[in-house]
């Protein structure tokens, strides 16, 4: 996208240097969210291709989950922005879950240069490798698996979406300001901005920076008792959208926890999670992206 466009003229593809690359996805649960509730939720591959694939990013092959059905196509595209902890079991499941819907379903590894996360604790995640993952090479990474989705001729990048999570769901909102073909988002839980997500020459911009930028319809998904995206905060993001005229609307499930729709984790919280679900394809069907 030509900086006349794109509201983040500093987000451009520029690879760095790598002392890792992860060639492969780990199988199971993260390490860091271990033990798995006995709640989690299993989507089964039955009628399905679902399986890793490893798609062309800024010179390396970086690996992803993707999964779609089995027959029929071309079929809309969802983007999965994995949490946190990586692409495990639960961004697996979430994929499969859109592939029973309809959707050509994919989650890049966005830490594939920098580490495995799903063999990380959580202090050696939020310190030695989500400080250390460049926005400019997440937003190249999302832009290269739109392209492999298209290339791969099952898909119809006319009809794309994305969703996230948590890490992801601060994407999201980076990413609708980004790409101007994204038909819709939502976003689960993503911060916003403040103190749990400090600004530096990787991460130059939060989204409550750049609300006001934002066109593209995105629903936001948040808890009323996430001590990391406190209510004044999300009003104030609705503020920032209200200055674009932006379609995007922001929804908050009161005395609900941060992480309410990770079935795998004591935070998950199964009324809203559902809601969350319902409202989630209800936008992509107002929007297009069906």
């Amino acid at each position: 996208m030509d900086d006349a466009t794109n509201p983040f003229p500093e987000i451009t593809a520029r690879p760095g240097r790598r002392a890792f690359l992860k060639t492969s996805l780990g199988t199971g649960f993260a390490l860091a969210v271990q033990p798995v509730s006995a709640q989690t939720i299993t989507t089964p591959p039955a009628g399905l291709t679902a399986g890793e694939v490893k798609l062309p990013s800024l010179g390396v092959e970086i690996p992803a989950y993707r999964a779609m059905p089995a027959a029929g196509g071309p079929f809309p595209v969802m983007l999965v922005v994995q949490e946190i902890f990586g692409v495990h079991e639960h961004i697996k499941d979430v994929c499969r879950r859109f592939a029973k819907l309809g959707y050509y379903a994919i989650a890049p590894d966005l830490y594939a240069r920098q580490c495995d996360a799903t063999k990380a604790d959580i202090k050696t995640i939020l310190t030695d490798i989500v400080p250390k993952v460049p926005d400019a090479q997440v937003m190249a990474d999302l832009d290269a698996t739109v392209a492999f989705a298209k290339a791969s001729g099952s898909s119809d990048v006319s009809r794309l979406g994305a969703t996230g999570f948590c890490w992801g769901g601060r994407i999201i909102w980076l990413y609708a300001a980004h790409n101007k073909d994204l038909k819709a988002a939502v976003a689960f839980y993503g911060i916003l901005g403040g103190k749990a997500s400090p600004t530096s020459d990787l991460k130059p911009k939060n989204p409550i920076d750049i609300g006001a930028t934002i066109t593209t319809p995105v629903l936001g998904l948040y808890g009323g008792k996430d001590d990391n995206i406190p209510e004044p905060m999300i009003e104030e993001m609705r503020g920032e959208l209200q200055k674009a005229k932006s379609p995007a609307e922001i929804v908050i499930y009161p005395d609900t926890p941060h992480g309410f729709f990770a079935d795998y984790r004591p935070s998950y919280r199964k009324a809203a999670a559902e809601d969350a679900w319902a409202r989630l394809q209800v936008w992509f069907k107002e929007h297009g992206v069906v």
